[in-house]
């Protein structure tokens, strides 16, 4: 029977499938730094972040409380992954020189392009459909050794591309919109078609 057959394991990550975000943060020159993440999610306006403690992106942030969450598509894992080895800090931490390396301009490494933000300062990423400027409100050591940091931020301003919007409304399509998906260090887009719709939901039927 389904669910009788459960083993006990001890797994060294727990990203069970969560979206990928690219985020756009100033660095001490006004130069930006781009950083994908996957550990993000959002409650009404408010989106949390978790980054490591010694990452670029958290002492940007420390510094200069402004961020732009971006969250590009499916399509987009390549770019994604060619950011992943790479940091903005310089020199590089200890704990990261074992599998990351310094690059300054990772917009360029990942075949990006920058795009003006209207309400902070860090640019967006212009190949995602949906960018999120935001505000940090607060920032919390996490973890057993204090090694992560908990980001709450306040979003002030959304962009969409208007190929996810549906026409005349307010409202992201969920039929159009296809994130990335980080499942246990793997990506995915999201399986189709639709299954169905919550009770709340404001576009019920774009999926069918």
């Amino acid at each position: 029977m389904a669910g009788t057959d459960h083993v006990t394991i001890t797994p060294s990550i727990l990203y069970f499938g969560t979206p990928v975000a690219l985020l756009t943060t100033l660095n001490p020159d006004g130069t930006a730094n781009l950083a994908p993440i996957s550990s993000a999610w959002a409650l009404g306006h408010t989106v949390v972040l978790g980054l490591g403690a010694g990452s670029r992106t958290a002492a940007n942030l420390a510094e200069r409380r402004e961020v732009v969450v971006n969250l590009p598509p499916s399509d987009l894992w390549a770019a994604v992954e060619r950011l992943a080895p790479l940091t903005g800090a310089d020199p590089v931490p200890p704990a990261k020189r074992e599998f990351y390396r310094h690059e300054a301009d990772k917009f360029a490494a990942a075949g990006l392009r920058p795009q003006g933000s209207e309400a902070v300062g860090p640019p967006r990423v212009a190949e995602c459909p949906l960018q999120l400027e935001a505000t940090v409100r607060t920032i919390t050591p996490a973890g057993p050794d204090g090694g992560f940091r908990i980001v709450e931020c306040d979003v002030v301003r959304v962009h969409a591309a208007a190929s996810v919007v549906v026409p005349g409304t307010q409202h992201v399509d969920p039929a159009a919109w296809s994130p990335l998906i980080y499942s246990f260090r793997h990506y995915f887009g999201l399986a189709r078609p639709e299954l169905g719709h919550g009770f709340r939901s404001q576009t019920p039927g774009t999926g069918s």
